[in-house]
């Protein structure tokens, strides 16, 4: 089992929170996202994943092969069928279609408008100053987190849905963080702040942070 990955990448931090949940151990495999202008996109890796991105994961499928996989939210339920310890799906149709929107509604709308590639290409390409750029992952974070915010209100216990953690905290968790590194105010957020402090009383978390990781520089 190995899962290619960068310390800074929200979508491989997700994974890596869902395999400590889980208790797998995967070999890590570091994919420097800017030295060199960036791993990812190496002939070798590339060949991997073709997206140029990360995570990708790799296990072994019943005839002893290599099965790899691409995208974070794919390889998080594969994990979560795989391997149903500490399953990250509530039991009920309804109620696991209530946490997957959730998890995507950061996967699939916050995430992606402020992710390394965005930013790159607002800095290099567009020549947005770092002021601007900055403004732009404000605003996006603010929208997304305010809507989120009013969601949870609904269904949030001491994680996003009720009392066990599910795949929208392995969502959330990373999304704070990088809001945090971004220096976002989440004064106005309580249920989201509450989220990440009581997720950070587990080790699966604090293990998964991106600080913890090897190739964090």
């Amino acid at each position: 089992m190995k899962l290619y990955g960068y310390w800074r990448s929200s979508a491989a931090y997700r994974v890596r929170i869902a395999l400590n949940l889980k208790g797998l151990d995967a070999e890590l495999i570091s994919v420097h996202l800017v030295k060199g202008g960036g791993e990812q996109h190496s002939e070798s890796y590339a060949a991997l994943n073709p997206q140029e991105l990360v995570p990708t994961f790799i296990d072994s499928d019943q005839d002893g092969n290599a099965f790899v996989l691409t995208q974070s939210m794919a390889i998080v339920e594969y994990l979560d069928e795989q391997y149903p310890q500490a399953p990250l799906l509530p039991s009920t149709t309804q109620a696991k279609a209530s946490v997957r929107a959730l998890a995507l509604s950061i996967a699939c709308e916050i995430h992606p408008l402020n992710n390394l590639r965005v930013l790159q290409y607002l800095s290099d390409t567009l020549k947005v100053s770092d002021e601007a750029k900055n403004q732009w992952y404000h605003h996006w974070i603010a929208q997304g987190f305010s809507a989120l915010e009013q969601q949870l209100a609904h269904c949030a216990g001491r994680y996003c849905f009720g009392d066990s953690v599910t795949v929208a905290d392995l969502c959330l968790i990373p999304q704070i963080y990088n809001a945090k590194r971004f220096n976002v105010d989440l004064t106005p957020y309580p249920t989201i702040c509450r989220i990440w402090d009581n997720c950070h009383q587990l080790d699966a978390f604090i293990n998964a942070a991106p600080e913890q990781q090897a190739d964090a520089s």
